[in-house]
């Protein structure tokens, strides 16, 4: 409900009375209840806060205006955000200067282009942000907490925008947390045994960022692109999970766009790389266990050094809980090889055993934890990386249901043409969310995901090659701006004189498009003028 004064969020669960008013002027959040409302109000449905943010022309409220039912995790519904609000608490832009509205029509401007990249989830009743053993290994008063309180940070993407929320306490049920990524979820069926079997993937927001902004690692050890995928079976109260991982090559290394199609990766010089390094393995043992790296990149030509340096860096730092295999995945599978892919498959298959999977029973007593990640890579993150994680995680899929009895003994999942389908395209939609997400295109080799390689899947390689090409050179920029904007990494100062929107450019950077645009233009003339 909105007023001159105020805005009230209404809980509209049946027999709250609950009512969140923000005060537009102090900006003061306060409980109240449901006669507190004035009848003059303008009142519109909205189905959450996803947090409040500080511009140039003062503080804005986002909320979520529409959504979509996703499906149900075990009886809680999962939705996806599909449309959101910014809201100002200022009722008029009078006291801004040209310069101060310009400024703030950007900042508005980047805040929606995130809202506009696809994938935000949330739930009202289920913490999305963790993996069904994280949340099996829970006390009693974990269980208690809000969804703010409890949801793993990494995951929360307003999080930033939640911070005066986090800080009350009994405003904590008007959050929402909201992770990024996605989620698909389907209803099967094998040998007439129904099933639900759902895949999650859950987007770091610590050193998030686009294709060739952000790579490598952070001080803290947070890895460029990370992103936890989960794929969860659930029969008959029985549930099975198995979790593995993908991030950026966690040392300190860049690749700056610069026109050329595959710009050279730098290795940084001037830093310490063994202490991000060991920062960022340690954080994973303590969230995940053992760690067995899977590392995809070329093994010649540009990415050999980033290769040459992951291995040395594992072998000094002499770690019996992480491994390490490298395996060049466009050599190995060049000319539409694909068969190749077992080689690796093979030289996996004892550690992915010994890792195992979760398993809980219809009673809720654990039968195996999984003891440890994959922890994949290739220079993206995305392409080589979503089509081992899908051969790793039907591998896995295959002990689950034989160990459930959903499949006869010497059943393979590849012979269940229509679950098969389900299982490929699920993994390629996951593969074109994720890429959309950090390269700012659908992905590559999804042909390969989705059934074999084809050669119209190389032609569409080739055309999202293009675009993201296009984008990586000349509008991620912008995206990179928007997302440190959106998480907090810069913070716009309402009386900071100088904009950083506003860089003055001397005549240098005028010159080459000067000299380009008549060089052009004789040619033009010659060619009209040759007789």
């Amino acid at each position: 409900h909105i007023t001159p004064e105020k805005f009230y969020v209404e809980a509209c669960d049946d027999g709250a009375d609950d009512v969140l008013a923000i005060d537009r002027v102090s900006t003061e959040v306060t409980l109240t209840v449901k006669k507190d409302v004035p009848p003059s109000a303008v009142t519109r449905p909205i189905y959450g806060i996803l947090g409040t943010i500080r511009l140039v022309a003062g503080t804005y409220l986002i909320v979520i205006t529409k959504k979509k039912k996703v499906g149900e995790i075990f009886s809680h519904a999962i939705w996806k955000a599909t449309d959101f609000d910014i809201l100002s608490y200022k009722k008029t832009m009078l006291h801004l200067t040209d310069i101060q509205l310009q400024d703030n029509k950007v900042f508005l401007s980047m805040l929606n282009h995130v809202l506009s990249v696809d994938g935000f989830y949330f739930s009202t009743t289920y913490d999305l942000t963790h993996t069904l053993q994280r949340l099996a290994n829970t006390s009693p008063e974990f269980q208690e907490m809000s969804l703010l309180e409890r949801a793993d940070p990494r995951f929360v993407w307003n999080g930033h925008l939640l911070r005066e929320f986090a800080a009350q306490p009994e405003i904590h049920r008007f959050a929402t947390p909201v992770m990024h990524g996605f989620i698909t979820m389907h209803s099967c069926s094998i040998n007439g045994k129904c099933f639900d079997w759902l895949l999650v993937s859950r987007r770091s927001c610590f050193r998030a960022g686009v294709r060739y902004y952000v790579r490598g690692i952070d001080s803290e050890g947070h890895a460029a692109n990370f992103v936890e995928t989960e794929q969860i079976v659930h029969y008959k109260g029985s549930k099975a999970s198995f979790v593995q991982t993908r991030g950026s090559i966690p040392f300190f290394w860049s690749q700056r766009p610069n026109l050329k199609y595959k710009p050279k990766p730098q290795i940084s010089k001037s830093v310490n790389h063994m202490d991000g390094f060991q920062r960022h393995f340690d954080s994973q043992i303590i969230s995940y266990g053992k760690q067995m790296i899977v590392n995809l990149v070329n093994q010649k030509g540009s990415e050999k050094p980033l290769e040459q340096t992951f291995a040395k860096m594992v072998n000094s730092m002499a770690n019996g809980m992480v491994r390490y295999v490298a395996f060049d995945f466009h050599k190995e599978c060049s000319r539409m090889r694909w068969d190749r892919l077992q080689i690796l498959m093979d030289q996996l298959a004892e550690q992915q055993d010994e890792f195992s999977y979760f398993l809980v029973d219809s009673d809720g007593k654990i039968v195996t934890p999984q003891e440890g990640r994959f922890r994949s890579n290739c220079m993206d993150c995305l392409d080589r990386t979503n089509v081992i994680q899908s051969l790793l995680a039907r591998r896995s899929l295959q002990a689950q249901l034989q160990r459930l009895g959903v499949l006869h003994v010497g059943q393979r999942i590849e012979e269940q043409a229509d679950f098969e389908k389900i299982y490929k395209n699920a993994w390629a939609d996951n593969a074109n969310a994720c890429a959309k997400q950090y390269a700012g295109t659908g992905a590559l080799k999804t042909d390969y995901t989705t059934g074999k390689r084809t050669q119209w899947g190389l032609i569409m390689d080739g055309w999202n090659s293009l675009i993201r090409y296009y984008k990586n050179n000349f509008s991620d920029g912008f995206r990179q701006d928007a997302i440190d904007l959106f998480l907090g990494n810069y913070s716009v100062d309402e009386v900071e004189p100088a904009s950083p929107l506003h860089v003055k450019k001397d005549w240098k950077f005028l010159a080459l498009p000067i000299i380009m645009v008549v060089a052009f233009s004789m040619c033009i003339i010659c060619l009209l003028m040759a007789g």
